[in-house]
């Protein structure tokens, strides 16, 4: 069994910085003699503390593992931290109780969550040698739009970085991502080490969990992006209206300089009016819940034609701008996030007619398990999605559907330890969408793989697809009966695996190739 451990990227030669003038800048009580001593960065996590690093302990909530939603301090876990070489330990008064024993000096706050992006850019040298950053947040096309930033950005020769629920990169370092989006300790070891390597800008992916957990606090960002909001994360927020607002405070407090704002959701009109911030608009009027809104924006995206591993379009700003091109996806919701992505980077301040050299004709790269093509040739061609939600499996498989002359099968599943209430309503969005369903395992975590399955299968029972309806509990018996019912013309989506090597469950994660399992099930049934 493999199991994949991302490193957190950190900078290779750090400058040490002297305790005595950390108890200074924060003003925090001193627990024992931190005279002489130095740090070369902090960390939120115990097993993550590299030799000469603070230790952060705070108090939280453990949202993995058996004891799921029980709170833990972090506290707890010190002589971990003191056995993998942790300099100092920065906690609150319960940790201090905790820790007192550790044999370290300890910093002792109030509430040092919320300093946590603070401390970790004093320790690792931050403080005000920032790149551009660029954040996107939203419920889909997040990754879509910072990897396509990442790719324009290359291709106009500007060393970046990129962070993303798919991967980290920094200029030619990349490691598979952990969260969606990091700590912030570890998103500030990103940022030094892109100091090191010359990085100009970042592309950061910024998942509402970070905004409300702190994450992504005290990050200004040059240019912040709001994608659009539909139905997830019913298990953080007691309803959409609390959903939105979270995602508002990324436009507001001064955490935004300017921001782009999609109005293909009505959400974004409530962002726009929201954010205290310049903001610029932007629209895809054909996927848009409100078209009359839509066509109001300033930057107007319009899908032109689509094949079975590109999209193209069409791009007008306000100011005379047009571009013809193609994102290298299928369906209109990507052609939605190469428009985010195109109109960040102008309003970062990057000539337009720069842009157009590099994106006209097609935006360069690829876009990691976004409607990947998986099979060529003859035979049923496979896709493989991150869809997660009810609106991303919809529109994906509706976009298949379009460039498909025969049947649609989608294979999906749901992360376990997540929004239980939305998966009869994706159940019934893979129905709609198909001639054939199967329900399988993804991602189970700490739940019952079953009662997840049953979930789903309870929705897509109530309008099963013509051709059927299966539960399969197996991803690799899942794909091998979608290729069994499948002829030449078809098509199968597996929606859910995306970018990702492995399962999670109980904690491990367990290692899957789902293009390699999609292929041998083709040649197993005769196609090559």
């Amino acid at each position: 069994m493999k199991v994949n451990n991302a490193p957190v990227l950190r900078p290779a030669h750090p400058e040490p910085r002297p305790l005595l003038e950390f108890a200074t800048h924060f003003a925090v009580t001193t627990i024992g003699d931190v005279s002489g001593l130095s740090t070369t960065g902090a960390t939120v996590s115990s097993v993550d503390v590299r030799p000469g690093e603070l230790f952060i302990a705070l108090h939280g909530v453990a949202r993995q593992g058996p004891q799921f939603g029980a709170r833990r301090h972090g506290a707890e876990f010190a002589d971990q931290a003191v056995a993998n070489g942790a300099i100092a330990i920065v906690t609150d008064t319960m940790g201090l109780a905790l820790a007192r024993y550790s044999g370290l000096p300890i910093f002792v706050m109030d509430n040092p969550r919320r300093h946590v992006a603070e401390i970790a850019s004093w320790a690792f040298g931050n403080d005000g040698r920032m790149p551009l950053m660029l954040g996107v947040t939203g419920t889909n096309g997040k990754t879509s739009t910072v990897h396509l930033q990442h790719e324009i950005l290359s291709a106009l020769g500007r060393t970046n970085a990129l962070s993303s629920s798919a991967r980290r990169i920094v200029a030619d370092t990349e490691v598979t991502a952990k969260l969606s989006t990091p700590e912030a300790s570890e998103l500030h070891a990103i940022v030094a080490y892109g100091r090191e390597r010359g990085v100009e800008a970042m592309c950061l992916e910024v998942s509402v969990q970070a905004i409300i957990h702190g994450r992504s606090a005290g990050f200004v960002f040059d240019v912040a992006g709001f994608t659009n909001l539909q139905l997830d994360h019913r298990e953080d927020f007691a309803s959409m209206d609390d959903y939105l607002r979270a995602k508002a405070t990324m436009f507001q407090n001064g955490t935004a300089r300017r921001a782009v704002v999609s109005l293909d959701t009505v959400a974004g009109r409530t962002v726009a009016e929201l954010a205290d911030c310049p903001v610029t608009t932007i629209a895809t009027p054909e996927i848009a819940e409100d078209r009359a809104l839509a066509e109001s924006a300033q930057w107007i995206a319009r899908m032109t034609a689509e094949r079975v591993n590109a999209t193209a379009f069409t791009l007008d700003g306000p100011d005379g701008q047009h571009v013809e091109s193609k994102v290298p996806a299928l369906g209109a919701h990507m052609v939605a996030n190469a428009a985010m992505a195109i109109v960040m980077l102008v309003e970062a301040g990057i000539p337009w007619d720069d842009i157009v050299r590099v994106i006209d004709g097609r935006i360069p790269g690829f876009l990691p398990g976004r409607t990947q093509l998986v099979s060529t040739g003859r035979g049923p061609v496979v896709y493989i999605d991150f869809a997660h939600t009810s609106d991303a499996i919809a529109m994906t498989a509706a976009a298949v559907r379009r460039v498909t002359p025969g049947k649609v099968i989608v294979i999906f599943g749901a992360d376990g330890s997540r929004d239980g209430t939305k998966r009869p309503i994706m159940g019934r969005a893979a129905s709609a969408n198909s001639d054939v369903a199967i329900v399988s395992d993804y991602n189970p975590r700490w739940e019952d793989p079953d009662v997840i399955r049953a979930q789903l299968y309870e929705g897509a029972a109530e309008t099963p697809p013509a051709g059927g309806l299966f539960d399969i509990a197996d991803p690799e018996e899942a794909i091998d009966k979608a290729v069994s019912l499948a002829v030449d013309g078809d098509a199968i989506l597996w929606c859910g695996p995306g970018h990702q090597d492995f399962l999670d469950v109980r904690g491990t994660r367990v290692a899957y190739d789902f293009p390699q399992l999609s292929l041998d099930a083709l040649r197993r049934h005769g196609w090559e």
